[in-house]
């Protein structure tokens, strides 16, 4: 349950702390003094839709807080253990910034708005004053009625298996739609993968190729060169070996002093001559193991052309050739397996829908079940609410097609007056009748709820007298079984409370602020008399107000 709410410059509240207890709250004061704002921040708190206008005029951000005691949640310590978070406490904290944006924490770590939303749906049910007008919502009945029956986990893996059900269809119909057109690819995909399985170029292939058509392709020019060079150096007429060794001879008659001048000279040309020997030999050898083989040459040109010529096909570079051939090798596998996909894909289809159809079955008919008690429920509480010649029904709704929430639809009907037949409530006329007939469908709802902490705003809108005093005793009584916080105007309603929250607001120094404050017993006199007479309290007033405290605060049978 609640036990704590701290607001910080939260729109015309500068500071407050508030302490909650079990049982019965009533929240009272004055209009426009602020009862809105308790619910705004315990809403924020809970993940609702943040703005810059909740910050107070002239604050930088406001700063919300609400602690639980969650001891007998156990949904809610699930949750929290779920994602690692401590489960011993659950504190709640929304900022929102004067820009409008605004952060949230969970027991201390940074938390989204959703998970805000999530948790707080496990810690506390609000009904708020226009809770009677989504009743006038039939899709609103269905969710009703399965929180009544606790259908909550068979009704959501109902939806579950319907979505999985219609997203295989829907995958289904695409693949029977596409069937020619996935064929055609099939037969191309095929006519390509056999294509390049022919031409079979390994990894690394086309390099060791283009090297060897390069290296045969010159080898004639290379074979030609070389020999002419050897000719050149050899010692034939004309040779480098022979004009050397004529350049020696003649050098070598020369008298000996001349010779000894030119010694270096000497000495250079017959290095000159044996380095030319080396260089003819070298040549020669070359020559002779340089090997024409035109066959190979034209079969390498000839694979190269035909790489060339798929890569040009299919509009890639010849070096992807190879990453192409293993893509289309798998997207043929991919579509020769379409056949078997079809056919698991109608199986799948098929056990989706007779799983759905079974769980359909045993939601359907626990709510023609629940419908009757539900029915019972709330006519009982008419009857308390002075309603008891009302008849309320459950209507149960076949559906034409099915649906996420199963074949059926439910929708409430009531006849106000014996021997008229049972309508729509959105039929019902009478305001005060649709309070009250809203307040007994919640009540009963609540009372099957596995939320403890209800919050109850303005429901009463619209009854008075002695129906105001019944109201606040099914709010007392509802109280008794966990933690109710209630809006209200009327001083019956108000009286029944186990403790009871007065807001009022103060202008101090062209400022307005909102206070609010728990009454002792004092208190309550007093305000339940101002709620019974206005603002001129007269002692026959508080006397009537603290006769109905007094009435009020003894047990019920």
């Amino acid at each position: 349950m609640l036990t704590e709410l701290a607001i910080r410059d939260f729109a015309i509240v500068d500071h407050l702390e508030l302490e909650f207890a079990g049982g019965m709250t009533a929240i009272t004061g004055e209009t426009g003094a602020g009862k809105s704002i308790l619910l705004g921040a315990l809403g924020l708190c809970l993940g609702e839709r943040a703005d810059a206008g909740s910050v107070r005029h002239g604050c930088d951000r406001t700063d919300l807080s609400a602690r639980f005691d969650i001891a007998a949640l156990p949904e809610a310590r699930a949750w929290l253990e779920a994602r690692e978070l401590p489960k011993d406490d659950c504190l709640l904290r929304r900022v929102v910034s004067a820009n409008g944006r605004s952060k949230a924490w969970i027991n201390g770590q940074p938390a989204t708005v959703a998970d805000l939303k999530a948790l707080g749906e496990r810690l506390i049910e609000i009904h708020g004053q226009h809770a009677h007008q989504a009743l006038l919502r039939e899709e609103t009945h269905l969710r009703l009625l399965d929180d009544f029956a606790d259908h909550r986990v068979s009704v959501g893996d109902m939806a579950e298996t319907f979505r999985a059900w219609q997203a295989a269809r829907r995958r289904l119909k695409r693949l029977a739609e596409d069937g020619d057109e996935l064929a055609a690819r099939r037969q191309l995909v095929r006519y390509q993968v056999e294509e390049l399985d022919q031409l079979a170029l390994a990894e690394g292939e086309l390099k060791a190729l283009e090297e060897e058509q390069e290296e045969l392709a010159h080898a004639e020019e290379r074979l030609r060169e070389a020999q002419l060079a050897a000719e050149c150096c050899d010692s034939d007429e004309g040779g480098a070996m022979a004009l050397l060794t004529q350049a020696i001879n003649h050098l070598s008659a020369l008298p000996g002093s001349d010779r000894g001048r030119l010694s270096e000279a000497l000495s250079m040309l017959g290095d000159a001559r044996i380095q030319v020997e080396e260089a003819a030999r070298e040549l020669h050898h070359f020559a002779e193991g340089t090997e024409l083989d035109p066959e190979r040459l034209a079969w390498a040109e000839q694979r190269l052309s035909e790489v060339h010529r798929l890569a040009r096909k299919h509009h890639v570079m010849p070096e992807e050739l190879t990453e192409l051939h293993q893509r289309l090798q798998g997207e043929l596998e991919r579509l020769e397996g379409g056949d078997e996909d079809l056919e698991a894909l109608e199986v799948e289809v098929d056990t989706l829908r007779e799983r759905w159809r079974g769980q359909a079955r045993q939601v359907g008919e626990a709510r023609r079940q629940a419908a009757t008690r539900f029915g019972k429920a709330v006519q009982e509480q008419l009857a308390f609410l002075a309603m008891g010649k009302a008849r309320f029904e459950v209507e149960i709704l076949e559906r034409d097609t099915p649906a996420a929430e199963g074949m059926e639809g439910a929708r409430f009907l009531i006849s106000a007056n014996p021997g008229q037949p049972a309508r729509p409530l959105a039929k019902v006329a009478s305001g005060g009748e649709l309070s009250r007939i809203s307040l007994a469908i919640q009540v009963v709802a609540a009372r099957h709820s596995t939320i403890p902490s209800l919050v109850f705003d303005e429901v009463d809108v619209g009854v008075s007298g002695a129906t105001a005093e019944i109201v606040g005793q099914l709010l007392r009584r509802l109280g008794e079984h966990g933690q109710v916080m209630t809006v209200t105007h009327l001083p019956q309603v108000a009286a029944q409370a186990h403790q009871h929250l007065h807001i009022e607001k103060h202008a101090e120094q062209e400022t307005t602020l909102t206070r609010m404050a728990l009454l002792d017993e004092a208190g309550r006199v007093s305000e339940l008399a101002r709620m019974l007479g206005g603002v001129n309290l007269s002692e026959r007033t508080l006397a009537h107000a603290r006769e109905m405290l007094d009435a009020s605060q003894r047990p019920h049978h």
